[in-house]
């Protein structure tokens, strides 16, 4: 194996794949555009107590650019494997090898499956590191891998790769059972991952709490639940050996935490996540994991935005938002068939009243304005006057209401008379205190 291709220069990928380019020319970098541009203009820069290093490698976003690889190190976060997939296919060929170090399980039965053929090495990695900006990882505690074949012999392939890491003065543990080196690192991962997030602290909170003893030992035996039923049985006083090895390495947050911080997503559906599916596909209840999902998913997946969704903002004390499903659940008082009070219209629609009495408005807002989508146009209305007369049309046929016909929400106010406001595709509720944007005429217009 002479070629060498580092698939992304995050925390693990970056770290690893720089201390193999530090001793080895023929080792090169598949990268996104912003780390490419960043790796191009000044590095790959390792920082660490054991010594800051820059490497600069050949790098790529294409990797037909790159030189072929015989070894191919994935270094990338679960969720982004297919796309990854998709851009190395290709360079493979019959005797390209694959080394997985991502967290989580199914990764390398993902691969063989889609690629058909033996040529995957398991990886675990073991390491502290994050990154500090594109181009540059701060590296911490640790830095080993263990790898092994999945059928547990050492074959000649398993050799050269450890070989590589070893010139690379990275350790680098043969394991006779990677699948049971990769759950018992996905106990870890299930315990401390998600529970960093939720305490939005370090390890170490956890551990120094005596009532977090029983959720651990719920969350692994969760997690051994599912890996016993898929034929990986792991010790059973697994939960102590979590919390032992994380004794040595209290001080530090997790990389489900450094994500969050820094805006990135969470790789919550690989871990917690996959061991709910697993859960349910397997009839094993996983009422913990459940909830460490649902919660870290809540906390950390962005607000939904676009077409399908209202927001009411400005001055409230905290901006809401609804999708059709949401004004569809709102109580059935607020609810009508706008034909029964717009003739010839039709729409299920739903009373502003309903919708303005969800947020608690500033004390002194007294005014509602309409924003279309487009930004071109806006109607106000009174808060009395929107809550009196205002409906959002927002279904037709039980379906979301169609572009054609002013959706997916359209404002109309039957019974306002020369003061009626009708506003297509209506993005924006903006409470205001005195009267805000407003491209009326001063009589009514057919539509805006």
């Amino acid at each position: 194996m002479k070629q060498i291709l580092m698939v992304g220069a995050g925390s693990v990928g970056g770290f690893f794949g720089a201390r193999l380019a530090k001793t080895n020319p023929d080792v090169s970098f598949l990268l996104r555009p912003k780390t490419l541009a960043a790796v191009k203009q000044n590095g790959l820069t390792i920082r660490s107590a054991e010594g800051t290093f820059t490497v600069r490698p050949q790098a790529s976003a294409d990797v037909r650019e790159l030189p072929r690889p015989d070894l191919i190190v994935l270094g990338v976060k679960a969720y982004d494997l297919d796309d990854v997939l998709n851009q190395i296919e290709p360079v493979l060929t019959e005797k390209t090898v694959i080394l997985t170090l991502q967290n989580g399980i199914d990764t390398e039965d993902r691969l063989l499956s889609r690629l058909q053929r033996d040529c995957v090495i398991g990886g675990v990695a073991y390491i502290y590191s994050k990154i500090a900006e594109p181009g540059v990882i701060d590296h911490y505690k640790k830095g080993a891998v263990a790898i092994g074949e999945f059928m547990g012999y050492e074959s000649e392939r398993l050799l050269q790769i450890r070989d590589i890491f070893s010139a690379a003065n990275i350790p680098c543990h043969l394991s006779k059972d990677i699948r049971r080196s990769k759950w018992e690192k996905m106990c870890w991962n299930c315990v401390f991952n998600p529970i960093t997030v939720l305490i939005d602290d370090h390890v170490a909170r956890a551990l120094d709490h005596p009532e977090m003893t029983g959720v651990i030992r719920q969350i692994v035996g969760e997690v051994t639940a599912i890996s016993a039923a898929m034929k990986v049985p792991l010790p059973l006083d697994m939960p102590e050996r979590v919390v032992k090895a994380t004794q040595e390495i209290r001080d530090i947050h997790t990389s489900m935490y450094d994500d969050w911080k820094a805006g990135r997503r969470t790789e919550i559906d690989s871990l917690n996540g996959f061991i709910v599916q697993k859960g349910r596909e397997l009839g094993i209840p996983t009422p913990v994991n459940e909830a460490l999902t649902a919660m870290i998913k809540t906390m950390t997946e962005k607000e939904p935005t676009g077409p399908g969704r209202v927001r009411i903002e400005g001055a409230v004390v905290q901006p809401v938002s609804f999708d059709r499903g949401a004004l569809a659940a709102l109580p059935a008082e607020h609810q009508l068939d706008i034909s029964t009070v717009m003739p010839g219209m039709q729409g299920q629609g739903i009373r502003l009243k309903g919708i303005l009495d969800i947020p608690a408005l500033a004390i002194d807002a007294d005014h509602v304005a309409f924003h279309a989508s487009d930004g071109k146009y806006s109607a106000c209305l009174t808060l009395q006057q929107a809550k009196e007369f205002g409906v959002l049309v927002y279904e037709l046929h039980g379906a979301a209401l169609p572009d054609t016909n002013g959706g997916p929400f359209r404002l109309v106010t039957p019974g306002l008379g020369d003061l009626c406001a009708n506003v297509k595709g209506v993005a924006r509720i903006e409470i205001t205190k005195g009267p805000g944007r407003d491209t009326r005429q001063t009589t009514c217009p057919p539509t805006l």
